[in-house]
């Protein structure tokens, strides 16, 4: 994960094809704890002890989002945090969001 983690989002313009699923598969096992659902976009689910504490965790995937320039989807509930990250210029998965979901991992202890 600290390879990915350690890179930089790039800005996706379109026109390219999303990962291939064996790539998606290949990647995947540098990220524990997130799921590929149809190969489309990456998945995970955060548990926090309160609302306030989710509050916070998806206030700092804010930041890192905003400093990499590339957005997640979050949901955030009393005692928990999701994400979901996809390029959506090509509808799928690109290599910047699995340094995205790497950035996000560590940036929550590495759960």
């Amino acid at each position: 994960m600290s390879d990915l983690a350690d890179q930089k989002c790039v800005p996706c313009r379109g026109g390219v094809p999303p990962m291939a699923p064996s790539e998606v598969r290949r990647f995947l096992r540098e990220i524990p704890g997130w799921d590929a659902p149809g190969d489309h976009h990456l998945l995970k689910r955060w548990t926090t002890t309160d609302f306030a504490s989710a509050l916070d965790l998806a206030n700092r995937f804010g930041r890192i989002a905003e400093e990499q320039g590339h957005h997640p989807d979050l949901a955030l509930g009393w005692g928990y945090v999701e994400a979901k990250v996809f390029t959506h210029k090509v509808d799928g998965l690109t290599l910047s969001d699995f340094v995205l979901a790497a950035k996000l991992t560590r940036e929550a202890g590495g759960e």
